[in-house]
């Protein structure tokens, strides 16, 4: 089964969730798979080390009027690649650049597509897949019937694991018509921190329990801590307490990290359904009747400004 994955990067680096993708794609295909990459962002040492997660080959498309992700282009790109390869598979991260794109591929190809996938296909009687539905509180099983395959991945669902080798790279020379630039990216807003909210394994966030802006100071040091990235509540952020791109939820950033902490964080339905994926929750609430606690793993009843300047004492002492 030939398998084509679709790799992000983002200042000169791959993205976590691309390297899952890779993971994912080697662990279905046992001749192993060719991954794409757009622009010039990053170098080729940087994707040869794609073979380290199961590439045996790299495609580079090195054309500067691709670095923006401009969707049509990206799409008008993979879709090349996957009949110049005969690939019957794609497999790309599910996110806000690979939902749209694996959309368009989907039209383009003539292909099944299926996102927020959590397990690897079932193929002993046609091909299915487990995906993620309502935000993390049930799974469905789906039957893809057409000959190409689009598989979306959901993040920090694949275990990553190195094998130690090295991917060839090769110069992928597409030619992308004027048309596909229709679209013109005027602005970037690039969310900053020590990590980045969507990639993260453990994620830190606050609410309006902190009381004002002036106190994430400890939000921070236990992030910091833990090697997390930092979130908060969607009020937090319309009060303009933290930028909107820490905004945790339904109308906000989707996370599947390993552990979530909430500090001072009711626990809002449209909060919960943005963080519903991860493997643990941990609640810090002053109130035990806050709705958080049914959806934790546990849950601390206690000031948060007592609890989690102890909490990062108590991390940093058993370092």
């Amino acid at each position: 089964m030939a398998v084509l994955v679709f790799v992000e990067t983002a200042e000169g680096t791959i993205k976590k969730s691309s390297l899952e993708a890779v993971a994912y794609g080697a662990a279905m295909s046992s001749g192993g798979v060719t991954a794409l990459a757009i622009g010039t962002e990053v170098d080729d040492t940087a994707l040869a080390g794609l073979g380290n997660y199961g590439a045996t080959k790299v495609l580079h498309v090195k054309d500067e009027r691709l670095n923006k992700g401009i969707i049509q282009a990206y799409a008008e790109v993979i879709s090349q690649a996957m009949k110049d390869e005969g690939a019957e598979v794609l497999v790309l991260a599910n996110s806000s650049l690979g939902n749209p794109v694996s959309a368009r591929v989907a039209i383009r190809s003539n292909a099944s597509l299926v996102s927020n996938v959590t397990e690897l296909p079932d193929t002993s009687s046609g091909f299915t897949v487990k995906r993620s539905i309502y935000t993390g509180k049930a799974f469905a099983v789906v039957n893809l019937t057409q000959e190409k395959k689009i598989l979306a991945i959901r993040k920090n669902a694949i275990e990553l694991k190195e094998t130690g080798g090295s991917a060839a790279v090769e110069a992928y020379n597409v030619s992308v018509p004027e048309s596909a630039f229709a679209a013109v990216i005027t602005d970037t807003e690039k969310a900053t921190g020590e990590v980045l909210l969507p990639e993260a394994e453990i994620v830190v966030s606050g609410g309006r329990g902190l009381k004002g802006p002036e106190n994430w100071g400890m939000i921070e040091d236990l992030a910091h801590e833990l090697g997390a990235a930092t979130g908060c509540s969607k009020p937090v952020s319309d009060m303009g307490w933290r930028p909107h791109h820490e905004h945790v939820g339904q109308t906000g950033v989707k996370v599947s990290p390993q552990l979530y902490v909430a500090v001072g964080i009711s626990g809002a339905i449209q909060h919960l359904a943005g963080v519903n994926s991860s493997k643990n929750i941990v609640v810090i609430n002053k109130d035990p009747e806050a709705p958080f606690f049914k959806a934790a793993d546990y849950g601390i009843v206690g000031d948060a400004f007592e609890v989690v300047p102890k909490l990062t004492e108590a991390i940093k002492a058993a370092k």
